[in-house]
């Protein structure tokens, strides 16, 4: 039997690659429903497994164990959930004057446009009405989207602690499980990648956690001085839309620049963009760097493309899971020599002159 390697022409292995990645995505596309409850039941089992590990070893059997930690999980999302549903409930009661208020402002709009440009108000008020029936029009479809979404986050947060449970349980049978898929002098290897796994997963929750307390402190106190309303609501869910890379930064944005707006002064929104720009300044180079990038070695331009494609697929539940499913895919690619090229690009590690391993020279023409 001949041992040796099979060398693929250049072409056919980018060939291959490009049709393993079309498989690979459409079956996560089709399989949202089934992969996207698993792999964050995998997350939060790995953030739990500690606690519970803990438990089991001051003698508490081992489902009781597993169901304390749910339970108190449970009772902490309860618990913030409360309270966000109870600041939203006194934001509601002030929305029609909210609403009062920024009618004001769209009129104001709308006679410096007609002022500045020239342009009829009837124009502006038509074409105002026109934006609102074509909304009409198509509300039934967003609503139906909507409840579609409601019932699909019904049903994962009905699933979401039984797959955990689960998880946790039969930890054991799935390790051994992954064990035996390999021969027995890969398992060092295998343990080594499953190790590595576990503690970024840990690392990343556990900083972005972090991160989004710190977050919601700044936000909260610079609206607090600004003297903008329900700055607590609004400091939290700014911190919970910059968990999501890149895009939920601009929206945590756009929310309390509007609000000021409706409720204040231009003044009062450039103040808030101003302070959004502190705190975005400091996330990006002191906490995300010392906190969670530190944890997860995936460069920007990456994280910005993956980004992208999670939430082309997944929504916004890919926006969050594509940076830790890189992170953990780049950490088996290191571990895998053929893939290790590909796990080298998904990092962050910019080559040097002297350990360069492609040495480009541009050519001079000699000048007769």
């Amino acid at each position: 039997m001949n041992n040796s390697e099979i060398r693929l022409p250049v072409y056919a292995k980018l060939s291959l690659i490009t049709m393993g990645l079309v498989a690979f995505f459409y079956i996560m596309y089709i399989g949202e429903e089934i992969l996207v409850p698993l792999i964050l039941a995998t997350i939060i089992a790995i953030l739990l497994n500690p606690v519970v590990i803990f438990l089991t070893n001051k003698k508490i059997n081992r489902i009781i164990a597993i169901l304390l930690v749910l339970i108190a999980t449970i009772a902490v999302i309860f618990t913030f959930m409360y309270f966000i549903s109870s600041q939203v409930a006194m934001f509601s009661e002030t929305l029609p004057q909210f609403k009062e208020k920024f009618s004001i402002m769209l009129d104001d709009i709308i006679n410096w446009v007609s002022n500045t440009f020239n342009i009829n108000k009837s124009k502006i008020h038509s074409w105002i009405n026109k934006i609102k029936s074509e909304g009409i029009q198509n509300s039934t479809g967003l609503i139906r989207q909507t409840l579609g979404t409601i019932g699909s986050i019904l049903v994962l947060v009905l699933l979401l602690p039984v797959y955990v449970f689960m998880i946790l349980f039969y930890k054991p049978l799935l390790l051994e499980f992954i064990a035996r898929l390999f021969r027995n002098d890969k398992n060092g290897v295998v343990g080594e990648v499953l190790s590595q796994t576990k503690t970024l997963v840990q690392s990343y929750l556990i900083g972005l956690l972090l991160e989004a307390a710190l977050i919601a402190t700044l936000n909260t106190i610079g609206l607090l001085i600004i003297g903008l309303d329900y700055a607590i609501l609004i400091g939290i869910i700014g911190a919970i839309l910059n968990i999501i890379p890149y895009v939920g930064g601009l929206i945590a944005i756009s929310i309390p620049m509007v609000l000021a707006l409706a409720t204040k002064s231009p003044v009062d929104a450039l103040w808030v963009f101003v302070m959004y720009m502190i705190v975005q300044f400091i996330d990006n180079n002191f906490i995300v760097p010392k906190i969670v990038a530190s944890k997860v070695k995936v460069n920007a331009l990456v994280s910005i493309i993956v980004v992208i494609i999670g939430g082309a697929i997944w929504g916004i539940a890919g926006m969050f899971l594509s940076i830790p499913i890189t992170a953990i895919i780049k950490v088996v690619f290191d571990k895998i020599e053929p893939l290790e090229p590909f796990g080298y690009v998904l990092g962050d590690d910019q080559p040097g002159k002297r350990n360069s391993v492609l040495k480009l020279k541009i050519p001079v023409k000699k000048v007769k």
